[in-house]
């Protein structure tokens, strides 16, 4: 019943800003690790940030550290991914996702059982 819908995306400058949301509905929880992750054309899809109800902490990859943030709304069952200072290699499809543990690691992209569909994101000029 666990249901995840991603919005926010679009078409924006380099040097933009956008921030997705994902709404969770079904969610029942009290272990888990909540991800966003993105695929771009030709690309595997890999994780953009990620944290775990077990560690007071996120992750970010590398490519956004300092520029995107992660954040929830545990009242609107909603997590948001503000990105600022965008570039034309953010452009992907942006995927939020939910998995039924912890851990202490968040950033595998196999470990993750329900997935929203995900929504465009277009940095171009």
């Amino acid at each position: 019943q666990l249901q995840l819908v991603e919005s926010g995306g679009g078409l924006v400058q380099p040097g933009g800003s956008l921030r997705l949301s994902c709404v969770i509905s079904g969610f029942s929880l009290d272990y888990y690790a909540i991800g966003w992750f993105r695929q771009a054309p030709g690309k595997e899809r890999e994780v953009v940030s990620c944290f775990s109800s077990s560690v007071d902490s996120t992750y970010y990859a590398g490519s956004v550290k300092g520029r995107f943030t992660i954040s929830r709304d545990n009242a609107k069952n909603t997590v948001y991914l503000q990105m600022n200072s965008l570039k034309s290699e953010d452009t992907a499809v942006y995927y939020c996702a939910v998995r039924d543990y912890s851990g202490y690691v968040c950033f595998h992209r196999e470990s993750y059982q329900h997935w929203g569909q995900g929504t465009q994101v277009t940095v171009s000029s």
